[in-house]
């Protein structure tokens, strides 16, 4: 999207004002890859029917389908690969149609044109490319390529950039970020850029998600509990608790091991707040081994936890197992499962009650208007719960507003949610809004304003996903 803007093309979310329309897919799960496809043959009837006059496929699914998607679907005219991104302008101009498929190898930089898609105060990061790890169920290494750090100085960089526009919060993501700068010979790498990444002031929180069991160190640790403005949070998917299946998925390690894993984490981090993942209906899941996993999970007593129902992906190694488990087997799990995580939330919240909390400002509410949305730093943005606004009125008659930090005090708890008022907003740095000529370079980016000179085009994406670069 970046480099769209940067040649002049003003994007748009109606596919019916636009000329081109570039579908951005996913194919990591079966409903991402349905959902990928629908938006392609819906953008195919809106270029037969309609004024656009160019269709191209963007993304993971062009790595598994490149050439079936040109042969099933005349109307694309061109696809580009997650290692292709830089391309995208040749298959706009109409000088690229498909090259041949190889391991993406690509990896954005401060210096690639980037759109926000998050709201001014809270951006993603993207500190790495790829995995390495051989999990079964997981087709990412094919999708991505081989596990690529960014370079330390360059993530930086960026994050100056954006602290320097605005944002207040920044979350670093990747495949596999607890590996960060491992290709790049730096011992603890994660932990050294968080270090880095704490000294902006400018910022309120950085989190990071995504960490592979087995790579969370004690430095790491020690890092994010040594650093007030690195949020106490950790999103560790597990997969499972049973050896066996763990075993199966190629992950390795058991649930009495991520236990006492926990409780170093805990131990070292008081007040964290941990989120995990899990899939249940894996080929050869006996109901013993789902046992264990509600058992682990009462043990753990996680903040925050997801779970998914395993789906056969054609080119994983986990799709040739045998002892398939039946759809209403694994869709009965998963409500087992996240009825008792219910239960787990719905009492750890109810201690939240009565306390006066540092939060940061979402705005309005896009369920109920009437009320306003915030996050603590125990929250990360899209997938956790929130903490809803009734009053956002301070005693002075000021008003809190979209970005603010804020104090609330916490009157009322959910299974999932709270519920609060502001009572104080908190000042920013001193330097936070100073625009300085890389701010304001960043800023008329954000805001997708393309050089008057340039004739201007309307481009649409055709699936609502996460862009970065």
């Amino acid at each position: 999207m970046g480099i769209l803007a940067r040649d002049g093309y003003e994007l748009t979310p109606r596919a019916d004002e636009a000329d081109i329309l570039v579908v951005n897919t996913c194919s990591f799960i079966e409903a991402a890859q349905k959902e990928s496809v629908d938006a392609i043959l819906e953008m195919a009837e809106h270029k037969k029917f309609g004024t656009a006059k160019k269709l191209i496929v963007a993304g993971c699914l062009v790595e598994r389908y490149r050439d079936q998607i040109l042969e099933q679907v005349p109307e694309v005219d061109a696809v580009v690969g997650t290692g292709e991104v830089e391309r995208i302008l040749q298959a706009v101009h109409g000088d690229l149609r498909a090259l041949p498929a190889e391991p993406p190898a690509f990896l954005y930089h401060d210096f690639t044109p980037r759109i926000l898609t998050t709201p001014k105060h809270a951006a993603y990061i993207k500190i790495a490319e790829g995995c390495d790890h051989p999990c079964t169920f997981c087709i990412i290494p094919q999708l991505r390529g081989k596990f690529r750090s960014r370079r330390f100085e360059s993530v930086l960089r960026e994050a100056e950039n954006l602290a320097a526009a605005g944002t207040r919060e920044i979350t670093l993501i990747g495949q596999d970020t607890t590996s960060y700068g491992e290709d790049l010979g730096l011992r603890d790498g994660l932990a050294q850029l968080l270090t880095a990444l704490a000294n902006i002031d400018e910022l309120l929180w950085v989190r990071f998600l995504y960490a592979y069991p087995n790579r969370v160190t004690q430095k790491l640790l020690d890092t994010l509990a040594a650093h007030p403005s690195l949020a106490k949070y950790m999103d560790m998917p597990l997969q499972h608790a049973s050896r066996s299946m763990l075993a199966r998925m190629k992950r390795g390690s058991h649930g009495d091991a991520f236990l006492k894993s926990l409780e170093r984490i805990r131990a070292t981090i008081p007040g964290i707040s941990l989120r995990t993942s899990f899939i249940v209906g894996f080929p050869g899941e006996t109901d013993q081994d789902f046992d264990e996993l509600c058992h682990f999970v009462r043990a753990g007593q996680f903040d925050w936890m997801g779970v998914f129902e395993y789906s056969d992906l054609d080119n994983a190694a986990s799709f040739s197992l045998d002892a398939k488990v039946a759809a209403e087997v694994i869709s009965a799990r998963r409500n087992r499962l996240m009825a008792i995580q219910k239960k787990i939330s719905r009492e750890k919240l109810k201690n939240w009650k009565g306390r006066t909390e540092t939060a940061l400002i979402e705005g309005p509410s896009k369920e109920n208007p009437l009320v306003w949305e915030a996050r603590l730093q125990g929250m990360a943005p899209e997938i956790d719960g929130k903490l809803y606004l009734t009053d956002i009125e301070l005693p002075d008659g000021r008003f809190a507003e979209t970005g603010d930090a804020a104090r609330v005090e916490i009157t009322k708890t959910d299974t999932y949610d709270l519920i609060g008022r502001v009572v104080e907003v908190l000042p920013r740095c001193e330097n936070d809004g100073l625009e300085t000529a890389t701010a304001k370079d960043l800023t008329r980016t954000l805001k997708n304003q393309p050089p008057a000179h340039e004739k201007l085009h309307r481009i649409t994406t055709g699936a609502p996903l996460r862009v970065l670069g």
